[in-house]
């Protein structure tokens, strides 16, 4: 395979029309069409369609994966969801943008392999559906992924080094399953995370329990409770719960605001520079800690065999001699491989001197077996 270009596009709100399936089904006559998606891949060739044009027309949310290292990850709300104003504050780079058409929003994020590595083990399948639950939440209320596309900027130095960071959203040290996958997907540095969530509040405690929304909407003024039975009724608005969540939300805020002293784009790479440091010296140090555990280990476990070798080593030698005896190259390896702990068990109960004049005899009792005399000096038995 020369290439690979995985093309997925879903929609969330509603779903296609037949016209609309007939209009995708123009742009490719092998791809997997639904009510609900848009599945391709390309092994060789390209897609003719637009996704920008696509996403502003028939879907909502949308992956690219090719394995040359380019990724994108698109997703479409409504205006009155997501603020567009809001998403300005996060979107200010070429790695994460967006643009107004209609009545909704479009994200646009993605990010180039910086190695310029090609990865040929990719299968785009399924990603898509793990992240796209970030998009209600986004809805709801929750900007971690806005934050995100906003350090994904920071980390394609997008973005000066003196310039500030927009409200931190809480959270951050604490992302879901979703905004996990989207930070992997587009390969945002898990230290330059940790550095932004030094600068977040702790996360709300799960989702409001359904007596504070009661309690909540009893306080709601009647012509609000009018307008959402409205919409509820007439099915006029499919974000109404994330819409409802985010104003709840918006009432019990306990987002980090924007610091007295703002960081910068360049302190949090320099505070991630240094986590990276840190947490790689501690690896390394976990690293050396294993290897001398293991080392340790395989030290007692060979002291232990040595030990079983020596209640018996005239049985041993005998063998070493049935071994060779049969004249097999894997015998002969076997034998070998015995001798080498004798040898190690001579060492180490101060008795070389007597293994190695058997080893003598042994090689002159075997002086016409090259195969065997070749393998004994690979093993530098003598020295």
């Amino acid at each position: 395979m020369s290439e690979y270009q995985y093309y997925e596009f879903t929609t969330v709100d509603q779903p296609l029309t037949a016209g609309e399936r007939a209009e995708l089904r123009s742009l490719s006559t092998r791809a997997d069409i639904t009510a609900t998606s848009f599945v391709n891949i390309y092994e060789w060739g390209n897609f003719k369609g637009d996704p920008r044009k696509l996403m502003e027309r028939y879907f909502d949310a949308h992956l690219y994966l090719a394995n040359w290292g380019t990724r994108r990850l698109m997703l479409r709300l409504p205006k009155h969801v997501l603020d567009p104003a809001t998403v300005a504050q996060y979107c200010q780079g070429d790695s994460a943008s967006a643009w107004t058409t209609g009545k909704h929003v479009i994200i646009d994020l993605h990010d180039e392999d910086e190695d310029g590595t090609d990865e040929w083990d990719l299968d785009g399948h399924g990603l898509l559906a793990s992240i796209i639950p970030a998009r209600a939440d986004l809805a709801a209320g929750d900007l971690r992924l806005l934050y995100l596309a906003w350090l994904r900027c920071v980390q394609s130095e997008d973005i000066a080094d003196d310039e500030p960071e927009p409200p931190v959203p809480a959270g951050m040290g604490t992302l879901d399953a979703t905004l996990t996958a989207v930070a992997e997907f587009l390969r945002i540095d898990r230290d330059l995370i940790a550095a932004a969530a030094a600068g977040s509040s702790p996360a709300a405690s799960g989702e409001p329990t359904a007596a504070q929304l009661r309690t909540w909407v009893v306080g709601l003024p009647a012509r609000d409770k009018d307008a959402i039975l409205a919409d509820l009724v007439t099915g006029g608005d499919s974000h109404l719960r994330s819409r409802l969540l985010r104003r709840y939300r918006d009432a019990h805020r306990t987002d980090t605001p924007t610091p007295a002293v703002a960081r910068t784009a360049g302190e949090l790479l320099a505070s991630a520079a240094e986590l990276r440091a840190e947490r790689e010296r501690r690896d390394a140090e976990q690293r050396e800690r294993d290897r001398v555990r293991r080392e340790r280990s395989a030290a007692a476990a060979r002291q232990r065999h040595l030990d079983t070798l020596a209640v018996d080593q005239p049985a041993a030698w005998q063998r070493v001699n049935e071994l060779i005896t049969t004249k097999k190259p894997r015998e002969y390896d076997t034998a070998v491989q015995l001798l080498v702990d004798l040898r190690d068990l001579a060492e180490r109960d101060g008795d070389s001197s007597s293994f190695r004049k058997r080893l003598a005899e042994l090689r002159v009792v075997h002086a016409r077996k090259p195969s065997l005399l070749e393998r004994l000096n690979l093993a530098a038995l003598d020295t």
